[in-house]
């Protein structure tokens, strides 16, 4: 017995060396990941160390030897020297070495930088392309802020050169007010404040819950947020009137010249809904109903840029609804990939409940989304009546009044009602999959109702078809 105990405590003191060893060997790894100029030098085996050691990493996700991926690694160097200390680390991530796990992290754009929050891999926030150190700077501390961080003193920002962008807000808690903060995040190159000076809103003659854009204390535009302002429109008129040049045609056209090869232009190219390779090409969107007109003309010259213009301002233009071609085998996917003349086809059938995910094919959040869309398919496959499927919206006019911002994700029940449920919830699949068992359940008893007015209806038409055949038999 005494043999047996004593063999026990080698073998506890075994595994104890044992896992503090271990320990001991992570804590070495974690010290041995390369840092340059305070900036962690990162590869698919010390990424996820590096997630479990700091609570907020914002990573850059470069190619070498590109003018646009060095200018943003300039920045991102001059930023880390102003973050020592701070809780955030920064890293870089080399692409074109690491490739299989850019592809695993749904990198494709370049350059992208990301921040990770508590060592959480699937919902990273995406900071925008930076100007400089100060942008970086500016996007972490609104992030890290609130809307009553914009309060300014606006006499101190009117004589700059560069746009200043001013909400005029009657209360600061509204849900306007968190629109507009959620753009100036978006935006961190771009000046923004609130006020409620009374000698302000006067001086500019303006109506609360509006939002100006100045330059040099002179007003270049006035946009009323309304209550379903989303905030992707906010950001892109900004962009618009930030962009050079910019030049008035009778005060009624913009004209805005976008280089299709500068990155930056990425998001103005998704609201447009213009490709890279469709260039050099003209179109024309009202900003108030977001109708988009395009020139057909195959020259693009003064007469006929005038001509496509004035048919616009004449009412004339027609407005332009696209569609992609309907893909082959569309439908044998378990993602079921919809286009512009299909999408009402398929998402209105009566017989059937369709979770439709709307993208935009540039975005780099819409493709986070893609394994979850795909994994949802996979889950619900044998689910009787149900279809999952996707559309670019970027590519596709939705002839349909959507809410939010992309990528979102509509449920259109199984109904002769043309019903549209947006999924606002979190983006797992056991939430998922939770709305749409709820939805289908609503939308059976919703049915049985429809079933029995369709049928009384039926019913009622046939009777009246019954009497005017008597009395044309009476005549």
């Amino acid at each position: 017995m005494k043999k047996l105990g004593l063999l026990l405590l080698g073998a506890m003191l075994c595994l104890c060396v044992s896992v503090a060893a271990d320990v001991q060997l992570d804590l070495q790894r974690d010290t041995m990941i390369p840092e340059k100029d305070g900036i962690l030098q990162l590869e698919k085996g010390t990424f996820k160390r590096a997630l479990r050691k700091h609570k907020q990493l914002l990573v850059h996700f470069y190619t070498p030897l590109t003018s646009e991926g060095h200018r943003v690694a300039a920045t991102f160097k001059a930023a880390a020297a102003e973050l020592q200390g701070s809780e955030v680390k920064l890293a870089v991530i080399d692409v074109t070495k690491e490739k299989e796990l850019a592809k695993k992290l749904h990198v494709s754009g370049q350059p992208s930088i990301r921040l990770y929050l508590s060592g959480d891999v699937t919902n990273p926030a995406l900071c925008p392309v930076p100007q400089s150190s100060a942008s970086i700077l500016t996007w972490l501390q609104r992030r890290a802020g609130t809307s009553a961080d914009l309060i300014a003193d606006l006499s101190q920002l009117e004589a700059s050169d560069d746009l200043i962008v001013v909400g005029f807000f009657k209360e600061l808690n509204h849900e306007y007010v968190q629109v507009f903060y959620a753009a100036a995040i978006d935006l961190p190159d771009i000046r923004f404040a609130v006020t409620q000076d009374d000698e302000v809103i006067s001086k500019y003659t303006v109506t609360q819950d509006d939002v100006l854009l100045l330059k040099k204390s002179q007003l270049i535009q006035t946009y009323t947020m309304k209550p379903d302002t989303p905030k992707e429109e906010l950001v892109v008129l900004i962009s618009v009137y930030q962009m050079d040049p910019v030049t008035e045609y009778n005060g009624q056209i913009l004209f805005v010249l976008v280089n299709v090869d500068e990155h930056r232009n990425g998001r103005l190219m998704e609201y447009f809904r213009v490709r890279h390779f469709d260039a050099p090409h003209i179109r024309l969107v009202n900003l108030t109903n977001q109708i988009t007109y395009q020139m057909l003309s195959e020259t693009l010259d003064v007469g006929s840029i005038k001509q496509f213009c004035q048919s616009y301002l004449e009412g004339k233009a027609k407005p332009k609804l696209m569609s992609e071609p309907i893909p082959e085998r569309w439908d044998q996917k378990p993602v079921k990939e919809l286009v512009g003349m299909t999408l009402e086809k398929v998402a209105f059938n009566p017989n059937k409940t369709v979770f439709v995910l709307f993208y935009l094919a540039y975005s780099e959040m819409s493709r986070a989304v893609f394994p979850l869309w795909e994994e949802l398919a996979e889950v619900v496959k044998d689910w009787e009546g149900v279809v999952i499927a996707q559309i670019d919206a970027s590519a596709n006019d939705i002839n349909m009044s959507m809410q939010g911002s992309y990528p979102s994700f509509c449920l259109f029940p199984a109904l002769y009602a043309e019903r549209v449920v947006v999924y606002t919830g979190k983006r797992n699949i056991k939430d998922l999959v939770r709305f749409m068992d709820k939805e289908m359940k609503k939308a059976k008893r919703d049915r049985v109702k429809e079933d029995e007015d369709r049928r009384k209806y039926i019913e009622t038409l046939k009777t009246e078809e019954t009497k005017k055949n008597k009395s044309k038999d009476e005549l």
